[in-house]
C-alpha cells in the first residue's frame, strides 16, 4: 500500500495524472478484496490489481475514460454469468471506485507588462499554480510582479526547455508585439498544453498567423490558440482583462458554456 501512495505522489510531482481504482465493497467469492487498489496511467500501464482478467480490463477502459473527462466513477460487477456479461465466475460480487487524480493545474503568463501582472495576481489567488516568464529581467522578479512561484527569465522559445508543460498547462501570452509571438509560438504548439492563448486583437493574430503560416507552421497547429483570449466582457482595464481570460480558464476547466446563469 506504501508503494501506491509513492507511485501517486511521484505521478503528480512530473505533473501527469493517474486514475486510481479501488474495491470499495464486495460479496462473496470475488479475486479482490475490499481496499484492493490499481493505478491506471494515461499511456495504459497498470500497477496494482483489482482482479484481473475480464474484470480488470473493463475497469481499466473506464479509468481511462475518467482521465479524459476527469470525473470519478462507481462501477459494479456481478461475477456468476458470463453468458449474461459477467466478467468471471466466482459467484460474489464487488463495487470498484475510480478516482482521476490530477496534479495541480499550472499557469504559465508570458509577459511581465500590466495584463501579465494582473493575471498573476489573480491566477494566484485563485489557487493556481503560477509562472512567470518574460525574456527582460526588469520585467521577470518578484519585485516588479508579486505573485509567481517561479520566474523563468528566457525568450518564449525556449520556455519548453526551462519548465515542464503538461496536459495540466494553461499559457497565457500576454506579451508585447507580434514579433515575440512568432519567433516562439512554433515550439509552444507542440506541447501538450490544455490552452494556448494569445492577447490581442483579431487583426493582430491574423498577423501572426500568416508570418507564421509562411515559415512553414501547419494550420492545425495554429488551430490550438485562442486569440483574442478570455470571455466577452467588454473589458478595460489590465484587471477586468485578466478577469475575462482566467473566467475562460475555468470554464474550460469546469466544463462550463460562459452562459449567463437564471437567464
Amino acid at each position: 500500500m506504501k508503494e501506491i501512495y509513492a507511485r501517486i505522489l511521484e505521478t503528480l510531482s512530473s505533473g501527469e495524472a493517474v486514475a486510481v481504482c479501488t474495491v470499495v465493497r464486495h460479496r462473496g467469492s470475488v479475486p479482490r478484496r475490499s481496499g484492493s487498489k490499481m493505478l491506471v496511467y494515461s499511456n495504459g500501464e497498470i500497477y496494482g490489481s483489482v482482479g484481473g482478467g475480464e474484470l480488470e480490463s473493463l475497469v481499466m477502459e473506464a479509468a481511462l475514460a475518467a482521465l479524459e473527462d476527469g470525473r470519478t466513477r462507481t462501477l459494479s460487477y456481478n461475477m456468476a454469468d458470463p453468458s449474461r456479461g459477467d466478467p468471471g465466475v466466482c459467484g460474489g460480487s464487488l463495487e470498484v471506485y475510480v478516482e482521476p487524480v490530477q496534479p495541480e493545474p499550472t499557469i504559465v503568463v508570458v509577459g511581465g507588462g500590466h495584463v501579465g501582472r494582473a493575471v498573476v495576481s489573480l491566477a494566484n489567488w485563485l489557487g493556481f499554480r503560477v509562472v512567470l516568464s518574460d525574456d527582460r529581467a526588469e520585467f521577470c522578479n518578484p519585485e516588479a510582479v508579486p505573485g509567481a512561484g517561479a520566474y523563468i527569465c528566457c525568450p518564449l522559445s525556449e520556455l519548453g526547455e526551462r519548465t515542464k508543460i503538461t496536459p495540466f498547462t494553461y499559457l497565457i501570452l500576454t506579451t508585447r508585439n507580434v514579433g515575440v509571438d512568432v519567433a516562439g509560438l512554433p515550439e509552444l504548439l507542440d506541447s501538450p498544453a490544455a490552452y494556448i492563448g494569445v492577447i490581442g486583437s483579431k487583426r493582430r493574430w491574423q498577423t501572426s498567423r500568416e508570418k507564421l503560416v509562411e515559415m512553414g507552421v501547419p494550420q492545425a497547429k495554429l488551430d490550438r490558440v485562442n486569440s483574442p483570449m478570455g470571455l466577452e466582457l467588454n473589458a478595460e482595464t489590465p484587471e477586468e482583462i485578466a478577469l475575462s481570460i482566467l473566467a475562460e480558464i475555468v470554464m474550460l476547466r469546469r466544463g462550463g458554456d460562459g452562459a449567463r446563469m437564471g437567464v
